[in-house]
């Protein structure tokens, strides 16, 4: 039978050197309950094929089966196929779905794995050919930072403005990009050190050979340099693939799409999976471009469009696609409810949209569904809240701790319990307790002031056997001359500054304002703001959160109460019946019946940053992410924004997200919630379009009169805004001058009189003339 095959792909009897399965006959198991769409992608073998792959239409189990067919069909060995994933958990599934499939003839799946796995064994056999030995060690993110560390000390740059962790960033984004020292762009060399950045790129590269090292973009790097310095061998492992099959191509970077393009060169059978709808990594060197152009790179490549939706509802489904559609770069498809899709059965609900007064009144209706839904014989776990950006966690925290709302945060520590928070909190602390010594040992040395670790164990031996707290005895030690030099220094600052911040407190200073003092004066928000990497911006944002949280106590010490207290809440164990918060970001993937999306405002969703550094492209990516948290929900979805942000007992307002405008009317309850923090409006303030929200003459929030004003200045539906505009209605980290018009979130709106480095002085409208600090304002 094989003999006489048209498929010139099909293995001949000589080539099946081991008894094999029967070819499938007919309907094999893995296509039971496929879709016509689904099976199309399973059965076109031949050829370069993109399956684009809607949420929740079944992406994993096609490609699980594509891999059934092509193995259980003797259309190649296990060991001629490549599949790659983003993650190790993913190609676990997948190995032990395919295996359940068809059984003993998936044994041998050598070549399944992630980018870095596969590269990674290809690189072990002909490592000499990139000058390393076939025993390299790959280095971790750790490894990495502290090889950068060295080599900034020795070219001498200042480590304090010029990080480890940024250079580490740095060097892995050009090897993204499939970028050697020789090929960075020589303009890209000022990102580091005033033009040193690609000379250290060199200098790392060099110091990874004498290592016999390499890092995760190495993988990758070196085998693209191998595979193109070596054609012979390129071609051996392209005879070797016969298909290759990758998963979420959207998220693929520079790099993976050079290696994947030269390895499928030879059958031309590989198969994409993805969707340009859900590439949402493009801060971590996803290119969306690569599934965008695939037509191009892949001539005659067919294109199978899987758009019936197994997971949500039609409303929820037709707000997502509605949403997207206002994306320009895309290939096009509509989702659409599955014929045997359950959650159809059920009278569906329309998105629900809610306009809220502040972001209390957010928190607390959030909680008060959940605790309905509950009651109706619903589960916690049930329930995920997805926000934009990791401060705005704080709220929902506290509200579920207050209300005994089981929860856990995925992805990431509780807001109490980030780095960042910790390290503020325990200034805080030690002014109130000078006898704190854990706050003490935390922050004696954060900011880096030369306390390293023998120095404070010499305090601490001191301090046991003297029976003093290490803030009372080191004044004593730092007048003998059992601490010299830099440590000297750093201590001697470090006990004056908290001196100074505890007068100040007891001389009348708000306990909010003293907040931002600390983290100016102490160096903290210098250090944060000297930090090149992603996370860095993240954190300023945790600690400006922190200090708006203070605003609603009415002391140093009621705040601090009221933290221990919530830190020492229980909301059980991580297997338990819990809410889930979560990032958008690290909620791909994942999937809930009922699922909140909270701040959809303006500068918060999309965020502000996204459009300051990547414009037009940063705005649709944001708008990939609305997509995604919208197509989370199987049941419900709730959109919530707010006209006004609560900071320090003012109010800053805000404007709805463009991407409310972009909602579908027909498939969008707009309602109002009574009594949540005396809503303007009355009971039916929010009934109706989502126009009304504009246009209502009886609102008389300082949001709902700015949000009216500035109406006409922004266009909704069909285009994309200008981030400039957005830029200069908020203010941005540039240098204020003096007549400028700012806002602070404490004193409101005034005009710089004064202006000193990161130091203002501002003639506040309502309270006068006042020394801020200039990360603490924006332009009015």
């Amino acid at each position: 039978m094989f003999l006489m095959s048209s498929n010139p792909n099909r293995l001949s009897i000589s080539q099946m050197a081991a008894p094999r399965p029967p070819a499938a006959q007919g309907d094999a198991p893995y296509l039971d309950g496929l879709n016509p769409e689904q099976r199309d992608a399973v059965m076109t073998t031949e050829g370069p094929l993109l399956v684009l792959a809607g949420a929740g239409t079944g992406k994993t189990r096609v490609l699980t089966a594509r891999l059934a067919h092509i193995i259980g069909s003797r259309l190649a060995w296990p060991s001629q196929t490549l599949t790659v994933t983003f993650t190790n958990k993913a190609a676990r599934e997948m190995r032990e779905r395919a295996l359940r499939l068809i059984g003993d003839a998936g044994e041998g799946l050598r070549w399944l794995g992630t980018f870095h796995s596969i590269s990674a064994q290809i690189l072990r056999q002909h490592a000499e050919l990139v000058g390393l030995k076939s025993s390299f060690t790959i280095l971790d993110t750790d490894d990495q930072v502290r090889l950068c560390k060295q080599i900034i000390v020795a070219e001498d740059i200042d480590p304090k403005r010029w990080t480890p962790r940024f250079l580490a960033g740095l060097i892995d984004g050009w090897k993204n990009r499939a970028l050697t020292p020789d090929r960075v762009p020589a303009d890209e060399a000022f990102q580091f050190a005033d033009g040193k950045g690609i000379k250290c790129y060199e200098i790392y590269q060099a110091r990874l050979k004498v290592l016999n090292a390499c890092d995760f973009g190495d993988l990758l790097i070196h085998n693209i340099t191998i595979f193109q310095q070596n054609p012979d061998l390129l071609k051996d492992f392209q005879s070797k693939f016969r298909y290759i099959l990758v998963d979420e191509y959207q998220d693929t970077n520079v790099a993976q799409y050079l290696w994947l393009r030269l390895l499928a060169q030879g059958s031309q059978n590989i198969c994409c999976v993805g969707d340009d709808d859900q590439s949402i990594y493009g801060w971590r060197g996803a290119e969306v471009d690569n599934i965008l152009r695939f037509e191009k790179d892949f001539p005659g490549a067919k294109v199978i469009r899987l758009e019936r939706n197994y997971r949500s509802t039609k409303h929820i489904l037709a707000a997502a696609s509605s949403v997207i559609a206002h994306n320009r770069g895309r290939l096009g498809k509509t989702l659409y409810v599955g014929d045997d899709n359950a959650v159809e059965n059920i009278d569906a609900a329309k998105v629900k949209v809610r306009g809220l007064w502040d972001g209390e009144a957010e928190s607390r209706l959030i909680a008060d569904d959940i605790e309905s839904w509950v009651r109706g014989g619903g589960k916690h776990e049930d329930c995920a809240v997805l926000v934009r950006a990791s401060w705005q966690m704080r709220a929902f925290e506290e509200r579920f701790i207050l209300l005994g709302i089981p929860y856990r945060v995925i992805g990431g520590p509780r807001f109490f319990e980030r780095a960042e928070i910790r390290d503020a909190m325990a200034y805080l602390r030690l002014i109130r307790s000078p006898d704190d010594d854990l706050a003490f040992e935390r922050v004696v040395n954060q900011p880096k002031r030369g306390v390293g670790n023998t120095t404070l164990a010499k305090l601490q031996a001191y301090a046991r056997a003297d029976g003093r707290s290490l803030f009372v005895l080191t004044p004593m030690v730092l007048q003998t001359d059992e601490v010299k030099g830099a440590a000297k220094r750093g201590l001697t600052q470090f006990i004056d500054q908290i001196n100074m911040w505890r007068d100040r407190l007891n001389n009348g200073m708000p306990h909010t304002e003293l907040a931002e003092v600390i983290l100016e004066e102490s160096g903290y928000t210098d250090m944060l703001q000297k930090d090149r990497s992603p996370q860095a911006q993240t954190r300023l944002d945790n600690l400006k959160e922190l200090v708006r949280a203070m605003g609603e106590f009415d002391s140093l010490a009621g705040f601090l109460e009221h933290v221990e207290l919530v830190m020492d809440a229980s909301t059980g164990g991580a297997d338990e019946d819990q809410v889930q918060i979560l990032t958008l970001h690290a909620a791909k993937g994942l999937e809930w019946p009922v699922v909140f999306l909270p701040g959809w405002e303006e500068e918060v969703f999309p965020s502000r940053r996204s459009l300051d550094e990547s414009g037009l492209k940063g705005l649709e990516e944001e708008r990939r992410l609305a997509y995604v948290g919208i197509t989370r929900a199987r049941e419900l979805a709730y959109i919530s924004f707010v006209a006004n942000r609560q900071i320090y007992g003012r109010w800053q307002s805000v404007m709805p997200s463009r991407f409310v405008d972009e909602l579908p009317h027909e498939n969008v309850e707009v309602i109002s919630e009574t009594g949540y923090s005396g809503m303007p409006g009355g009971e039916d303030a929010f009934s109706g379009s989502i126009e009304d929200l504009g246009e209502r003459s009886d609102y008389s929030s300082p949001g709902w009169k700015r949000l009216k004003e500035n109406a006409g200045k922004y266009p909704t539906t069909g285009a994309p805004r200008d981030a400039s505009n957005l830029t200069a209605m908020s203010g941005g980290p540039e240098s204020f001058r003096k007549g400028q018009r700012v806002f602070h979130d404490k004193f409101g709106y005034g005009r710089v009189a004064f202006s000193e480095g990161n130091k203002l002085t501002v003639d506040f409208e309502k309270s006068g003339r006042k020394k801020v600090i200039a990360t603490f304002v924006s332009q009015a």
